[in-house]
């Protein structure tokens, strides 16, 4: 078995993937991790079950807030992320949601960067600010914005890296040394890369939110979230955050279904990558393509950052077309192959409007401002033959290049 201990560090990541936090002969020799349908458990005698909740015995209460199979999850997460700690939730936002409720008080400050998925900008900028937490927007690209947004109440900077939805880059360890600084926590967003291209706590981050819906999960099939970092912190939002603050549990079955992802994650994350690029060096050459974002291109205006923090570019690929809107959607809908949905990390490739779809919760001003353009469109790359992938591009780009 390979517990999450430094012995660890001698295997490579794909095989703490498929191993790590689980000894098959804690379940009669099952090769794969059981799955645990309950809801409650049984103490051997009331003196048990009253150590169990003080903490003097571990144990299990209440699926609410921990199960066998999650454990196994959770301890395999923490590996791969280099945490020293992980706690799996119901969703992406219930991960981000329960971490905040937990860290944050009325009269706190956070600042965000400009660019997230629509939903969590929604979290902060109109969620938490009912609450009385204060919060601010700043450019993360550019730190000395985030240093000069930071006041005696900053308890939290948050920010995607990758962003949703262009892709662009901020660099982690800048902005956790401006966090070490001031005593602010870093939190990144690590959803579009995974652990498997890109470890945020290595380079200074406190904390690591994902959507394991994406590609932790890879199949399309689940919705859940998970944090990780300091033992404490993750403790303390396992006990408030999710036990009830949110009761945002996560089933047994998707704790179940994100192990199997992850026994695949560095394979899927590998040819992700390698097809996103070849889709994006295909739409930068292209006559009907008027930008292309993508952190894989040689020229990606954050291209040295990248190569510092992570080893391949990941699966979204965004761009714009010289037709705009008009001609976006239009090519949005011949498409064959891709299929227009929301979400990513998906054996399917998919693709979306990102201004009238993930990011409507952003003002039409404020999308201007954030470079999130009316004409963007945001492509998740599966895991379909890549010259199929780039057929139906080329096939439904020929109407915009005439």
């Amino acid at each position: 078995m390979l517990r999450n201990t430094r012995r660890n560090s001698g295997f490579g990541f794909a095989t703490r993937a498929i191993h790590g936090g689980y000894d098959p002969a804690d379940a009669e020799g099952s090769l794969t991790p059981p799955l645990h349908l309950t809801s409650t458990y049984v103490f051997e005698t009331v003196e048990h079950g009253a150590a169990v909740f003080t903490g003097a015995r571990d144990g299990y209460i209440y699926g609410r807030t921990k199960n066998p199979t999650q454990s196994i999850l959770e301890e395999r997460l923490a590996d791969l992320e280099g945490a020293e700690s992980a706690l799996a939730v119901a969703s992406g936002m219930a991960a981000i949601s329960a971490l905040l409720w937990t860290l944050l008080d009325a009269g706190s400050h956070v600042v965000i960067d400009r660019v997230l998925y629509g939903n969590s900008y929604a979290l902060f900028t109109k969620g938490l600010t009912r609450f009385g937490v204060k919060v601010d927007v700043a450019d993360f690209t550019r730190p000395e914005t985030v240093a000069a947004a930071v006041g005696r109440d900053t308890r939290l900077f948050f920010f995607e890296s990758p962003a949703n939805p262009n892709l662009r880059v901020v660099d982690i360890a800048a902005i956790a040394a401006i966090g070490r600084t001031f005593e602010v926590l870093t939190v990144v967003d690590n959803t579009f890369a995974t652990p498997a291209l890109q470890r945020p706590l290595q380079h200074g981050a406190d904390v690591v939110v994902h959507s394991a819906t994406k590609y932790l999960g890879g199949h399309g099939d689940l919705i859940a979230g998970a944090i990780a970092g300091p033992a404490d912190i993750v403790a303390k939002v396992r006990q408030q955050g999710l036990r009830y603050l949110t009761g945002a549990t996560l089933s047994p079955l998707s704790a179940f279904l994100i192990l199997r992802g992850l026994k695949t994650l560095e394979l899927r994350m590998t040819q992700h990558s390698r097809s996103a690029l070849a889709v994006a060096e295909m739409l930068a050459g292209h006559p009907a393509v008027g930008v292309v974002h993508y952190p894989g291109l040689s020229a990606f205006p954050q291209a040295d950052i990248v190569r510092r923090q992570m080893s391949a570019g990941s699966g979204l690929v965004a761009f714009e077309l010289k037709g705009g809107l008009a001609a976006g959607r239009a090519l949005i809908n011949a498409l064959e192959l891709a299929q227009c949905a929301v979400s990513l990390g998906d054996a399917e490739t998919l693709i979306e409007h990102p201004a009238s779809m993930t990011h409507a919760a952003y003002s039409a001003a404020e999308r201007a401002q954030y470079g999130i353009g009316d004409g963007l469109i945001r492509m998740s790359v599966g895991l379909e033959s890549t010259d199929d992938i780039l057929d139906d591009l080329e096939h439904a780009l020929q109407p915009a290049a005439r």
